[in-house]
């Protein structure tokens, strides 16, 4: 099929006969926008990280919400928004053929109640956002199944981990990034079943490592250097990690010893096959996705799940199938253009609705069926209205697009667009909830909390108190992964050409998969 232009961004991208195959399963046309407009548009509709304090519109209570208490949208406590005392569909309104469809989308928006802060079956874990099932958490973003958890992102089925990012039944880890079974890990990166090991890059199976890289089943290794346990125990000792000025040096000392010696592949794809991206983990036909396992016949995908035959998807768990464009969503099939749903089928332009099949346009939806701007509809009326509805959509351009940016519920630099597509470096989110035994941040000056639980995590396992508040942390964090693109680039140890995380320009060495696995097994 020929090249498309992104009307937005004027660069060229390709539908393949593939996609269309897809979009024909949705009934959808093919895209107009190119895949990175279209991600920077979905992100724009998610913010993890900006918390406001406020009243339930319902209660009354007192509460963490992403929401500020000036917003013109009604808002309710989590345990008021799953109650069965109110009824979305008495927000329901008649379509109107004479504007666009978006237009009524909003004004419903604005009145429908909203989710203040979006967790499901969570336990002691209101200071959390996106999460599910966790317990004791605490600015868990995107957590699930986890347990006396603080300041984590998409960290799943883990056990008192703090400041960690991507890390999956894990345990006592802390700064680490992308780990997959770890005990009691501190600054690690890619490192998968290791256990008490810091400020380590790209291990595997290893026991008590400190400063050293792609390693495989070792143990008492310093920089690379194999020891006694005896000398290795007395080294470690000496380091004193206690101390946070030297944890600050032991953090200098890690970057230039990672960055001189350490073999970065060409891309993370474990037991993958005719797969591209990075972070995937097994994974089959999926193409161009970025965090994703257990996917198969994908495309366009960042922090996802066992997902099937879908494309353009961003934190959407729990075996999507057949599904374009969503963001914030579990067990979505046969959809497109839907945000914080769950267990649907057959739903279009939806949000904040669960459990619900053949919908269109529709928000808070609870178990409902054949309802359009959350009015019911019998059967026959509903195919035949929402057939209507999506002519004079084509008709108004809206149709195939995915709710316009502009009319987001947040400020740009409150979303998780700005973190992976940045307008401003000085732009930090921030939440007015009221802290008490405040420390100063010594990189932004904002005022952060050192919460109890926290404080025992670091006593527990000899580290110091951060000096950092939770964002900067963060944002410290996110320049350590790589970023979310492909980049043609030669392999520094054959010079063939390869597809790369890592720019051309990227100082390290970056091998392909033949010479990586070469070198190191």
């Amino acid at each position: 099929m020929p090249d498309k232009s992104c009307p937005k961004c004027n660069h060229t991208f390709i539908v393949t006969k593939s996609d269309v195959e897809l979009y024909k399963k949705l009934l959808i046309p093919s895209p107009t926008h190119c895949p990175d407009c279209r991600h920077q548009r979905r992100l724009c509709w998610r913010n993890d990280r900006t918390f406001y304090s406020r009243k339930c519109d319902q209660t009354g209570q007192e509460f963490v919400s992403m929401y500020s208490a000036d917003s013109n949208l009604t808002v309710y406590h989590p345990d008021a928004f799953y109650k069965e005392d109110w009824d979305p569909l008495d927000y329901g309104r008649d379509l109107d053929f004479s504007r666009p469809f978006f237009d009524q989308f909003f004004e419903l928006q604005q009145t429908v109640p909203r989710l203040g802060i979006d967790i499901v079956h969570c336990e002691n874990s209101y200071f959390c956002n996106y999460c599910g099932d966790d317990k004791n958490c605490y600015l868990d973003i995107a957590g699930e199944g986890n347990e006396d958890c603080y300041f984590n992102l998409f960290t799943k089925l883990s056990k008192n981990c703090v400041d960690c990012t991507f890390a999956y039944n894990s345990e006592l880890c802390y700064e680490t990034i992308q780990a997959y079974n770890g005990y009691n890990l501190n600054y690690c990166i890619n490192c998968d079943d290791c256990s008490d090991c810091s400020f380590c890059y790209d291990l595997k199976g290893c026991q008590d490592c400190l400063f050293s890289t792609n390693l495989r089943q070792k143990k008492y290794y310093i920089f690379n250097k194999p020891y006694s346990k005896e000398e290795y125990k007395r080294k470690k000792t000496e380091l004193d990690f206690s101390s946070y000025e030297k944890t600050k040096k032991a953090l200098t000392q890690w970057q230039e010893f990672r960055l001189k010696n350490a073999i970065h592949q060409d891309a993370s794809l474990i037991n993958c096959e005719n797969s591209t991206g990075n972070n995937l983990k097994n994974c089959k036909n999926t193409h161009l996705s970025f965090n994703a396992t257990n996917c198969e016949d994908c495309k366009y995908l960042y922090d996802v799940l066992d997902a099937k035959d879908c494309q353009d998807l961003n934190y959407s768990l729990y075996k999507p199938e057949v599904a374009f464009e969503l963001i914030s969503t579990l067990q979505m099939r046969y959809s497109a253009f839907c945000m914080a749903s769950h267990y649907c089928n057959h739903c279009y332009y939806c949000d904040l609705t669960n459990n619900s099949s053949d919908c269109f346009g529709c928000i808070g939806l609870k178990r409902n069926k054949y309802c359009i701007l959350n009015k019911q509809y019998s059967k026959e009326e509903y195919f035949e209205l929402r057939d209507r509805l999506i002519e004079h959509m084509k008709k108004t351009k809206e149709w195939g697009q995915f709710f316009p940016a502009e009319k987001s519920l947040w400020k740009y630099e409150e979303t998780v667009a700005n973190e992976y597509f940045p307008v401003s470096t000085d732009q930090k989110s921030s939440s007015d909830t009221p802290q008490s035994d405040a420390s100063s941040c010594e990189t932004c000056s904002k005022n952060f909390l050192l919460i109890e639980q926290e404080l025992k995590f670091y006593q527990q396992k000899g580290l110091p108190n951060p000096q950092n508040c939770p964002d900067c942390r963060h944002e410290s964090r996110i320049q350590l992964r790589p970023k979310r693109q492909l980049f043609k680039r030669p392999c520094s140890n054959c010079n063939s050409p390869i597809q790369s995380t890592f720019k051309k320009d990227f100082a390290g060495q970056v091998f392909c998969e033949k010479c990586y696995l070469e070198t190191l097994y």
